[in-house]
């Protein structure tokens, strides 16, 4: 039997369907082979598009998320499928990065997340919104704790 169909996964395999609007139900997961290790997972869109929600215009971003997986892991198709549906959706920078990171820990609880959107200049500046996330009571707490403070000194 294919691993894939044993994962429950959906979309590898597929003609890709493009979502109009942000659409967190398209990811998906599979099963981490190695929970007990910590590793990092890295994932770079440098084409994500989101909208202004005030006037309606297209902000370009690259994404940066990075994360310690525990029993579940993001499934990379779906992940892109995700990022793209922001294209039509109209949300500020700071918000699209929550949202991402709220949704992905939602989905999988990883241990520790990380996100980062380098947006590029509107206006003559650039926004780059980073937020981070360690489950609470573990040492993946203090680690979110240690790298925004480090963030707050770049």
């Amino acid at each position: 039997m294919d691993d894939r169909t044993e994962e429950g996964l959906t979309l590898l395999g597929k003609r890709t369907e493009y979502c109009a609007d942000y659409a967190p139900e398209v990811l998906e997961t599979f099963e981490n082979k190695h929970p007990e290790n910590d590793y990092w997972v890295q994932f770079n869109c440098p084409e994500f598009t989101s909208l202004c929600p005030i006037t309606g215009q297209p902000d370009f971003a690259e994404i940066k998320i990075s994360y310690l997986p525990d029993r579940r892991m993001v499934e990379s198709k779906s992940l892109k499928l995700y990022l793209f549906s922001f294209r039509n959706h109209g949300a500020f920078h700071e918000d699209c990065v929550n949202i991402i990171m709220k949704d992905l820990i939602k989905l999988m609880e990883p241990k520790y997340i990380e996100v980062t959107g380098i947006f590029l200049p509107r206006g003559g500046i650039s926004i780059y919104p980073y937020a981070n996330y360690g489950r609470p009571g573990t040492k993946y707490e203090q680690m979110a704790q240690r790298r925004l403070e480090e963030k707050a000194t770049i």
